[in-house]
């Protein structure tokens, strides 16, 4: 398992075809943290709240983005860089990440709703999500229902990505990954 950074994404050619990749940094990634449970990885710094800073006392700063693992890692010590020869090229790996935000969108571009028609009479409702209620019975609308509202912004996990190829610090992961550049993303090996 490791915490890396989204750079971008670029190609790959192996065996005369051209295999599209993911580019992770895990440089900054460090051990924040570890208890009889298991270690906490941290990457970036952040000047945090008092409580985080006697947390972090041993590591020295507050990491930015950090999660927890279950497990016994008894060779790794607090401030131990994860090291990229953990990984090697052709191991399945799954990669979390909060997918990129799209603000608030309609229920056409949300849902893939077709609109209503272009013609016979109507106006103005070209891409309106139609009907929302189920009559006098149950006499309200009812709870999921496919409306309008924020878009992106979750957590997404993609499982069975492969690593292509490891160069220095930087993890080459096969196909696109959630988040924007820049955004962290675990990477937890299968």
């Amino acid at each position: 398992m490791v915490i890396g950074v989204k750079k971008g994404m670029t190609r790959v050619f192996k065996a005369d075809k051209s295999v599209p990749v993911t580019v992770v940094d895990i440089t900054s990634c460090v051990v924040a943290n570890k208890d009889a449970k298991g270690i906490e990885l941290g990457v970036g710094k952040v000047k945090g709240n008092k409580a985080l800073q006697g947390k972090y006392a041993k590591l020295g700063y507050v990491p930015a983005f950090r999660e927890y693992f279950i497990g016994e890692w008894a060779d790794l010590n607090i401030g131990d860089a994860v090291k990229p020869e953990d990984f090697a090229s052709g191991l399945k790996v799954s990669v979390s990440g909060v997918s990129k935000g799209k603000g608030f969108a309609g229920v056409i571009k949300r849902w893939g709703f077709s609109g209503g028609p272009k013609t016979h009479g109507q106006s103005n409702k070209w891409r309106s999500p139609g009907s929302i209620g189920a009559g006098t019975t149950p006499g309200r609308v009812q709870k999921g229902l496919k409306m309008s509202g924020r878009m992106g912004g979750d957590r997404v996990t993609l499982r069975n990505r492969e690593i292509v190829e490891v160069v220095e610090n930087y993890l080459l992961v096969s196909g696109p990954l959630p988040g924007s550049i820049g955004k962290p993303l675990v990477i937890v090996t299968q």
